[in-house]
């Protein structure tokens, strides 16, 4: 997923789900199922439901996304 073609989005922790991933819903309505990589997943252990975050996604699999940063919301 790493690749050129991948893009950021941000999107809205919806639900946590088992094995530290997380429903994550888009502005345009699409929920997607979210993960964090090891870099980021003792950050990522505080996610809750409300919570926003940045995903990069793959062009190819648009039904899963990396969470990358916890955004902060103002």
């Amino acid at each position: 997923m790493a690749g050129e073609n991948a893009f950021q989005v941000e999107g809205v922790v919806v639900s946590a789900l088992s094995n530290g991933t997380w429903r994550v819903e888009l502005a345009n309505g699409h929920q997607v199922v979210a993960f964090a990589p090891a870099r980021v997943k003792a950050a990522a252990a505080g996610l809750a439901p409300g919570h926003k975050v940045k995903l990069q996604m793959s062009p190819y699999d648009l039904s899963e996304g990396r969470i990358i940063s916890e955004t902060k919301s103002n």
